[in-house]
């Protein structure tokens, strides 16, 4: 099997440990692990959990504590419809190479998180790409993504939050692709991995889950964006059960069980989620009005303002390639920002603006970047 090289990832790991300002950073502020068991209020009881526990491959699927706590997340979802995974990547991973089989059509959006396209290709799928536009509101155009929906489509894969742009669909919209997915026996994969970051007042942070809206709907979730654990590499798999049970005999191929210790931090953030909601809520919304205010002052970028997440996607007036402008962007500033091409969409780049509570490392970095853009006045 060959695979085309993630863009993303690969940048990431060339570029991130070499920057002043990681604007290419997509995770709210990650937290430490004493912040998080003071978030929880556990105080000294919880490193006496830890210092006792046996260290074994632990409950296969995840702990009944830990996918309890995921359920509250849905509305028709149990435990029998929940597995956790290594990461969001992990789940997608497996629910993609458990559905998907050579000369089946699987239909993607671009732009979004590559492996939502990239892994359907190398299983010797017939991939449809959906474009978005900024016209549109980095909407699938359902009319096109009927065009491509035939008796022979296995899938729909979709992302909402949207990865990079920050939009989000309404369960209206939801339902409409639900519809184009029903008509042909379709399963339907959503990635959201930035779900529960909606820019709105609190208590409506949340966009309905496919997996509530469609007997073959999937979702994925994770722990590293809405929840700021991403050193826990823990995501999880909501879906039917029948699916659930095929991805469970993948995963012991290649994950078996995640690690014990990562259950347990993971089991006090679900549990104690309305109080980190409000810290992560908090540092987004100042860190979004920081960046749109710069955007409109800024004559050389435009964007859709996000309405959910930590990135944002930016169309950029300057005579260099997206890699180019952020290599010398970076070589002459110490400012990183992700590449368009990376997600296969020169012209642009995006930006991740909720890496630290504090807004003036944000505001840093943007000045840079608008000094950098001086240049070609």
């Amino acid at each position: 099997m060959k695979i085309r090289d993630f863009g993303v990832e690969i940048w990431m790991n060339a570029y991130e440990n070499d920057c002043e300002y990681n604007l290419a950073e997509t995770c709210v502020k990650s937290l430490t692990v004493q912040e998080l068991v003071d978030l929880a209020e556990k105080g000294e009881s919880a490193w006496d959990d830890i210092r006792s526990m046996q260290l074994t491959y632990g409950a296969i699927e995840g702990s009944d504590r830990l996918r309890t706590g995921i359920s509250g997340l849905y509305n028709t979802m149990g435990l029998e419809n929940i597995t956790i995974t290594h990461g969001a990547i992990g789940a997608n991973d497996l629910v993609l190479n458990a559905l998907v089989e050579p000369g089946d059509r699987v239909i993607s959006v671009l732009p979004t998180y590559q492996q939502l396209y990239s892994i359907p290709e190398s299983l010797g799928a017939e991939v449809k790409i959906c474009q978005l536009s900024p016209e549109n509101g980095f909407m699938p155009d359902l009319d096109e993504m009927r065009t491509y929906a035939n008796d022979g489509m296995k899938l729909i894969c979709v992302n909402n939050p949207n990865n990079p742009s920050g939009a989000v669909m309404s369960e209206e919209f939801m339902r409409k692709i639900v519809e184009i997915a029903r008509g042909h026996d379709a399963w339907l994969l959503c990635d959201e991995a930035y779900r529960g970051l909606n820019h709105a007042p609190y208590g409506e942070n949340f966009s309905p889950a496919m997996a509530d809206l469609y007997e073959k709907g999937v979702s994925v979730g994770s722990f590293s964006k809405t929840f700021s654990l991403a050193g826990l590499r823990l995501g999880w798999v909501a879906g039917p059960r029948d699916l659930i049970e095929r991805i469970s005999r993948r995963r012991d191929y290649n994950t078996i069980s995640c690690g014990m210790i990562d259950d347990y931090l993971a089991t006090l953030a679900i549990e104690n989620r309305e109080a980190l909601l409000r810290r992560n809520l908090a540092i987004v919304e100042a860190n979004a009005a920081v960046l749109d205010a710069w955007v409109h002052q800024e004559p050389r970028i435009t964007y859709v303002k996000p309405a959910a997440g930590t990135t944002a996607f930016l169309k950029y007036d300057a005579p260099l390639d997206s890699v180019e402008f952020c290599k010398r962007l970076l070589d002459e500033t110490g400012v990183m920002l992700l590449p368009g091409s990376a997600m296969d969409r020169e012209g642009w780049l995006r930006i991740g603006y909720c890496f630290a509570e504090d807004t003036s490392q944000l505001s840093t970095g943007l000045k840079l970047v608008s000094k950098f853009l001086r240049q070609f006045d």
